[in-house]
């Protein structure tokens, strides 16, 4: 089910009312509500994965159980690689199967060996990544003594399968909120309207400006052969703000939709595109997953002690597995390997650890070192999100070699012009009002709070008009694949 259809737009409400009205007698069937709603929310795209999210629930609470019990610490170690194993065969063999498959005999291939094999047409459950990492978190805390496992099945089947951030998160930690479904929760009329405007901010760059800037991405990366490089690097410009858009007004409609049920999920994206370096733009972009790869995987390897070489090691690690993460294909370890080299320069010159603050918050416009830094973070983003988009590594190279040849300095031409003209001129619209909302949890939180109430709801008025009017067929979100 979508955030962005009709079905979302009568789910939410039914769900709401039941859950506020007549399931709010006592707090184990509001939880038994909210799995019964989550497992309804996810069958809808295909009702036989379920068994494999209650598998997953059902192995890692049994676990955490046992690790609570056990004082052995051979015997817990057993326990955490279990979970280990049984999360990542799954993940591993859903999303990863064929593509080691191929390159296995690729390899073999390469030294004369004749291999056959067939692959299989596995279909990738959907936010498997997402849910696997959630409660893979939650035995390595209990294994670390960071966090006690819970007895209650029925709380910890909705933590898992909570279902405004089941299938694209936020990737959240136990300790945070596995406790906000096992405390009493009372409506709150403050938290939900904010969590409405959240929602409709996230709307609003979904299906305002990802969308519409979809249709331009998908003509130029789908035809890239007779475009000129200018016209190319508009396609890019625009999948750069799509991604964005799309991923971050997930996470906005997440957060606000947790909000009208009574809880609070953490943020997920900082206005990541006012980064004034590639360091700064990684601890802004995708929090919740950059902060459980340092939790869980950076710092074991050793993180950022030892030697410079040691921290280099580690960091094109760590940004090759993020590469992976999003998907089986070469073009996703290059992009992690490219921002693992744009990255080294602050290992190297001992700037990465460099606060990370809002850009010049007291100022209207940024000084012109801070304009450059934005610039050129922004633009290297441009460019390796290439990668990201094309369907495979050779049309990235294409695109790009298209990109950086005499055809840049060329006039674009492509249908539409003027449709490309009202996008642009909404990107400036949207990216401003992020700049002004840069302190905020999200842009429009405090905007308009000192306005007459006449002028504040005029403007959230703009807003729906917008989202009802270039709204169609609802397009997935992007990051579904992952």
């Amino acid at each position: 089910m979508l955030f962005n259809s009709l079905d979302f737009a009568v789910f939410l409400p039914i769900v709401f009312i039941l859950y506020w009205f007549v399931c709010n007698t006592k707090l184990s069937i509001q939880n038994i509500f909210i799995v019964v709603a989550s497992y309804i929310f996810y069958a809808w795209w295909d009702w036989r994965f379920l068994s494999l999210i209650f598998f997953s629930t059902a192995v890692d609470y049994s676990i955490g159980i046992a690790l609570s019990k056990q004082q052995d610490n051979f015997k817990r170690k057993i326990l955490l690689w279990a979970s280990v194993a049984v999360n990542l065969g799954l993940l591993g063999f859903f999303k990863y199967y064929n593509f080691f498959l191929e390159n296995f005999v690729l390899a073999f291939t390469l030294f004369g060996a004749d291999l056959r094999y067939n692959s299989l047409n596995i279909i990738l459950p959907v936010g498997i990544s997402f849910y696997t990492f959630q409660t893979l978190s939650y035995t390595i805390d209990i294994y670390r003594k960071q966090l006690e496992s819970t007895k209650n099945f029925v709380s910890f089947m909705a933590f898992v399968s909570f279902f405004p951030q089941l299938v694209a998160g936020p990737i959240e930690r136990a300790r945070d909120l596995l406790p906000q479904f096992e405390v009493e929760r009372k409506f709150n009329f403050d938290k939900a309207v904010d969590g409405l405007k959240q929602v409709l901010w996230g709307l609003f760059k979904k299906m305002v400006i990802a969308d519409n800037c979809a249709i331009f991405v998908d003509e130029f990366f789908g035809n890239h052969e007779v475009y000129s490089g200018s016209t190319l690097l508009i396609g890019a410009f625009f999948f750069t703000i799509q991604i964005y858009c799309d991923f971050s007004g997930y996470s906005d409609i997440a957060i606000g939709v947790s909000r009208l049920f009574g809880f609070n999920l953490s943020k997920n994206f900082a206005f990541p595109y006012f980064s004034k370096n590639i360091g700064e733009f990684w601890r802004r972009w995708h929090i919740s997953l950059t902060t459980w790869y340092r939790d869980y995987f950076y710092i074991p390897m050793g993180g950022s002690r030892g030697t410079k070489l040691f921290q280099i090691r580690n960091t094109i690690l760590i940004f090759l597995v993020i590469g992976l993460w999003h998907g089986a294909a070469w073009k996703f370890i290059v992009y992690g390997f490219i921002n693992a080299l744009h990255f080294l320069p602050l290992i190297i010159w001992g700037r990465k650890k460099s606060k990370n603050r809002s850009v010049e918050t007291n100022k209207l416009v940024p000084s012109v070192r801070t304009a450059f830094g934005i610039l050129k973070t922004f633009t290297f983003l441009v460019l390796v999100r290439v990668f990201f988009r094309a369907d495979d590594l050779n049309i990235a190279i294409g695109y790009l070699g298209k990109i950086f040849s005499s055809s840049l300095f060329s006039i674009p031409e492509f249908a539409q012009r003027t449709n490309a003209v009202a996008v642009f001129l909404g990107i400036i619209v949207f990216m401003s009002i992020e700049w002004f909302g840069k302190t905020n949890e999200y842009a429009i939180e405090t905007l308009g709070s000192n306005w007459k109430r006449l002028y504040r709801w005029c403007f959230y008025y703009v807003l729906v008009f917008c989202i009802f009017y270039f709204y169609a067929k609802p397009q997935q979100f992007i990051y579904f694949q992952f």
